[in-house]
């Protein structure tokens, strides 16, 4: 693995509290009730959010073990954000993961972003047409386990160093039942490289996708693009030499500061591309 910055504590600037849900521009710490646990998140509001009008929400996941917090240093998203005026959620996992393809825990995570969509679409103003899921590691693979049983959630997934995989991938009839567009990296470094590729191959067999190789314009850098027979679009990024990383972070854990792309910008253009289908 590769090793960053230690952690350090999410910046809120003005800290709300739990109970105080009124929709404003800023940093936000939040928990939202679901199977009579309290799940923690945090949640970024750019200076130009207008609860008045639907914004693009993209949720993000952690690694394990991990929080919202190490999720929002190491994936840089705030700053497109503001840029873009987007939502930007940053749940915690239960004891440091989310319940996962492969691991962790017995959280029932798909029905907990389930819900914390419809809150933030309900409450935030979110658009329910623009709401993206994103992930490394633990977190890569939720994405996944998310876009095959959260039926019309996402409209795409962003999946960093994490795979579809594990006894519940097993049956061909374990894939979206409505279009999820999905834009993957994989190090080629990386120990479990092989399993996530065999992964995305077996993503795109199910539903019918034609990759064809695409320009990367980085050394050491492969990419393939797949039109699906349901709508969606896969976009898959191998970088022979990073390991299990995020690649273009600067900050903490898994950054990657020197793959030659950034993660982040890649998949915001994939995301802004890719509303939902269907």
């Amino acid at each position: 693995m590769s090793g960053g910055s230690p952690r350090r504590p999410h910046p809120l600037r003005r800290p709300r509290q739990a109970n105080d849900r009124r929709p404003a521009a800023g940093d936000h710490q939040l928990t939202l009730k679901h199977n009579g646990l309290d799940r923690s998140y945090l949640l970024h509001a750019p200076p130009r959010y207008d609860p008045n009008r639907s914004t693009a929400l993209v949720i993000a996941l952690h690694f394990y073990p991990g929080s919202g917090s190490a999720m929002w240093e190491l994936a840089g998203l705030d700053a497109k954000a503001d840029k873009d005026n987007v939502l930007v959620a940053y749940p915690d996992g239960q004891g440091g993961g989310f319940n996962a393809l492969i691991c962790c825990g017995k959280a029932d995570d798909v029905g907990f972003l389930n819900a914390l969509t419809d809150h933030l679409v309900q409450t935030w103003h979110a658009d329910p047409n623009l709401v993206f899921l994103t992930g490394i590691s633990n977190g890569g693979d939720m994405s996944f386990r998310a876009a095959v049983e959260s039926t019309g959630t996402f409209a795409a997934i962003g999946v960093v160093s994490g795979g579809y995989s594990g006894h519940l991938t097993t049956p061909d009839s374990y894939v979206p039942k409505s279009p999820v567009s999905v834009i993957t990296f994989i190090g080629g470094q990386d120990r479990y490289a092989s399993t996530f590729q065999t992964g995305m191959r077996t993503w795109q067999q199910r539903l019918n996708c034609r990759p064809s190789p695409k320009a990367s314009g980085v050394p050491g850098v492969t990419h393939t693009v797949a039109g699906c027979a349901d709508g969606s679009e896969v976009s898959v990024y191998t970088l022979a030499d990073m390991g299990h990383s995020w690649p273009g972070a600067t900050t903490g854990q898994l950054a990657a500061s020197d793959a030659g792309l950034s993660a982040t910008d890649l998949m915001w253009e994939f995301f802004a591309a890719h509303p939902r289908k269907g």
